[in-house]
């Protein structure tokens, strides 16, 4: 049922969107990593996790809010079941008893799943191309043994905010991309400020030149 279920939900994207993937910096590969991407909508990760060829989308995790994913059984069944989303608490738990973020990632990553994440840390509502970034990917980054090489994939989504604009309920079909960069990995000893810096701007490189 959740195959059933997640391949309706990418053919209607597809449908809505045009769903574009495009891999300017690296090539679908079997290759363990973390994508990183903008943030202005619920549906961001399904557009990810779409254009991603077939058999990887299994081992492809979307890190994700427990808080609106865990609101009602259809969420929970999307969420958990649908896209196998890693769920996290973002409030870091009233009484100190919730899990860890990074250490939830980490032992995902230890598992074998692949992820995507959004720097940001929530919907960029604002005038901005980018919020500043958190520096839970720089944390996972410096978490993950070196010799595993994780690469770090930007991915720029562009039109998504346009076709379900804030407050309306009926979408807007347009065409979305979905652009794939180049992948980075943490240097010996590079400052949280410099990865963050360099992970910013390699997301901003594959955005659409602004008119």
């Amino acid at each position: 049922m959740a195959r059933i279920v997640a391949r309706a939900i990418i053919g209607f994207a597809r449908l809505l969107t045009g769903m574009q993937a495009r891999w300017n910096g690296c090539m679908p590969m079997a290759t363990q990593r973390v994508y990183f991407a903008n943030h202005s909508s619920h549906g961001d990760f399904v557009l990810i996790w779409g254009s991603l060829p077939p058999d990887l989308r299994p081992a492809t995790r979307p890190v994700a809010g427990a808080d609106y994913w865990l609101k009602s059984g259809v969420r929970r069944f999307i969420g958990r079941d649908v896209f196998n989303a890693l769920l996290i608490d973002r409030t870091g738990g009233r009484d100190g008893t919730a899990p860890d973020p990074v250490a939830q990632m980490v032992a995902a990553l230890a598992a074998g799943s692949s992820l995507i994440i959004f720097p940001e840390g929530t919907r960029n509502t604002t005038d901005e191309r980018l919020l500043p970034f958190k520096s839970g990917i720089y944390h996972l980054a410096r978490s993950c043994p070196a010799e595993a090489e994780l690469e770090f994939v930007p991915v720029w989504i562009d039109n998504l905010n346009r076709v379900m604009p804030k407050g309306e309920i009926v979408p807007v079909p347009l065409l979305c991309t979905v652009t794939f960069g180049t992948p980075l990995r943490l240097e010996a000893e590079e400052p949280k400020e410099a990865f963050l810096a360099r992970a910013r701007a390699g997301l901003l490189s594959i955005a659409p030149q602004l008119d």
